[in-house]
């Protein structure tokens, strides 16, 4: 892997954050990967390391001031953000991320983001209450939908001497997602499965049972995986979506169908992601000839259909990753943690679709992402496509820790 960043040109964003001393050592191991690196500290990044080490480091001019040469940045932001392979954004403090949203331009670093076409990675650090405030989330949902990777913070002890989210990642995490983003995406070769869309179960020729899903949320999700470099087969339901780009679609109609898809993709897949809202009955029998209307009462036997994600969840490999969706209307998190330990997920997306803004058909969606490790982490309501980069980032978290793990 020596060799992963060799001809690249990386600038390296360094914002007001105490976690400003690391970008010495990721500088470091970004230049041991065989990148150029190009250091520009914002005001209040230089009062926590100094330009001095980082030129030294780098062997580079390092920008601090734009214009205390104006000659020379208005030169040097457009040629090296021309230059730059990628753009990396590490510690950012809220009050880079909040910058970086609204176009403002008042330091070299945000004037070189706005003039380059090179990717951006942005890895916050701040306390944890900052982190989640809701304007802070924003500003990330807005980065995200434009195309900003954004590497989750850790959890431990801030700077505060609290305990909670907000640690910047390790710098080698933060290479080795620069070096896979650059490769095609943190989901680079990674065969990614995703259902998506409902089912229809037919009574007669004319009649179904079915639900409300659009298909909307799997869609995003397979269109973001795409994005991030894998390999996407699409197993939809009757939607009127077009085919996201990069994937490869699988239109089934019924519950059996989809299960019949699905068995036969899931043994060669890396990760699936079942978004689909599959009926949990079908009729009993379906007519040839349709139902005529009839005065008085119709009793219809329906009978369960076979959970697909429990059937997968019963033969997965240890280096697969499951990920369910728990769409409920009440006691949202009691159903999802048992939902999850019943079909051996490794990850569970839990959304209370009772809410009109964010349940079936909507655009938007909210909910909690709640692991098998316990963990569980609340995403406030965004668009689908940022809130499918969020759930995309849970799988490429888990499949990093496996990876590092052993």
């Amino acid at each position: 892997m020596a060799e992963s960043l060799s001809g690249k040109t990386v600038v390296l964003g360094i914002t007001g954050s105490i976690a400003a001393y690391k970008g010495a050592e990721l500088a470091r191991r970004l230049m041991d990967l065989g990148a150029e690196v190009h250091v520009t500290l914002t005001r209040a990044g230089a009062r926590f390391i100094t330009p001095l080490t980082l030129r030294t480091l780098t062997g580079n001019p390092v920008t601090v001031d734009m214009f205390s040469d104006p000659a020379q940045w208005q030169v040097e932001h457009v040629s090296l953000a021309k230059r730059a392979s990628a753009v990396v954004i590490a510690p950012a403090s809220a009050d880079a991320i909040a910058k970086l949203a609204l176009g403002l331009a008042d330091e070299f670093i945000y004037t070189l983001a706005l003039a380059t076409e090179a990717p951006l990675l942005i890895a916050p650090a701040m306390e944890s209450s900052m982190y989640a405030h809701p304007a802070t989330q924003q500003h990330l949902e807005v980065l995200r939908a434009r195309g900003a990777r954004i590497l989750e913070p850790e959890e431990g002890r801030l700077a505060s001497g609290a305990v909670g989210k907000g640690r910047l990642p390790p710098p080698e995490v933060i290479a080795t997602a620069l070096v896979e983003m650059l490769a095609g995406g943190d989901l680079s070769r990674v065969r990614v499965l995703v259902t998506a869309g409902p089912t229809r179960e037919s009574l007669d020729p004319v009649r179904y049972v079915s639900n409300r899903s659009s298909g909307k949320m799997g869609y995003a999700l397979a269109a973001a995986a795409a994005r991030r470099g894998a390999q996407v087969t699409l197993v939809s339901g009757p939607t009127a979506l077009a085919v996201p780009p990069g994937c490869q679609r699988v239109e089934v109609e019924t519950a059996a169908e989809m299960r019949d898809a699905v068995a036969a993709l899931f043994p060669d897949c890396d990760a699936l992601i079942a978004a689909a809202a599959v009926a949990d009955y079908a009729p009993a029998q379906t007519l040839d000839q349709k139902l005529r209307k009839r005065s008085g009462p119709l009793t219809v036997e329906l009978r369960p259909t076979v959970d697909i994600l429990a059937e997968c969840g019963g033969r997965k490999r240890p280096d697969q990753i499951l990920v369910g969706f728990a769409a409920e209307t009440e006691e949202l998190l009691l159903r999802a943690r048992e939902k999850l330990k019943a079909k051996h997920l490794d990850l569970i997306v839990a959304n209370d679709v009772s809410r009109a803004s964010v349940g079936f058909a909507s655009d938007r969606n909210a909910g909690y992402l709640v692991y098998a490790d316990g963990r569980q982490v609340e995403i406030p309501e965004m668009d689908k496509s940022a809130f499918a980069e969020r759930v995309l980032d849970a799988v490429a978290e888990i499949r990093g820790r496996r990876d590092r793990a052993g």
